[in-house]
């Protein structure tokens, strides 16, 4: 429960948005960080391979292969953060055998709680676009791409 006292004295208020309520200033959650816990959350899913479209897999794995690179938690994820909501669009590509519809659900579920919990901001759509499904084989043959090819 937040009173007026408590926001005088600048703790967090849910129901104010992103925004820190107090006579010091304000906060604001940017679009990053907001991209970042969705990346992460879609990633926390099962069913899940990867997130982004072709292009966006394709400088990920670019990005991957160069020594001491960071994964891009953010890649395949869209946002639009306003003072007190955020819109996020979410590209995946899904294992086969996943009821998409189900593990659309489950992804929108995952990333409305973070979202909302880690920044106070209201989550008012997750649109989830998917754009391929790995076969099981395809996975293994990914896997092997750095071992050798004949023996």
């Amino acid at each position: 429960m937040t009173s007026d006292d408590d926001t005088a004295r600048g703790r967090f208020s849910p129901g104010h948005g992103g925004e820190l309520i107090s006579t010091q200033g304000t906060t604001t959650i940017a679009d990053a960080v907001v991209a970042k816990i969705a990346g992460i959350a879609t990633r926390e899913v099962g069913g899940v391979h990867d997130v982004g479209g072709g292009t966006a897999r394709a400088v990920g794995a670019l990005r991957n292969q160069v020594p001491g690179a960071r994964i891009n938690h953010a890649q395949g994820i869209a946002v639009e953060v306003g003072e007190k909501q955020a819109a996020i669009d979410i590209g995946i590509v899904a294992e086969y055998g996943v009821a998409l519809h189900e593990l659309a659900v489950g992804i929108r579920r995952n990333v409305i709680a973070a979202v909302e919990s880690m920044t106070g901001l209201e989550v008012t759509e997750v649109n989830i676009t998917v754009y391929d499904v790995v076969l099981p084989n395809e996975i293994d043959t990914h896997d092997g791409d750095n071992k050798p090819r004949v023996h």
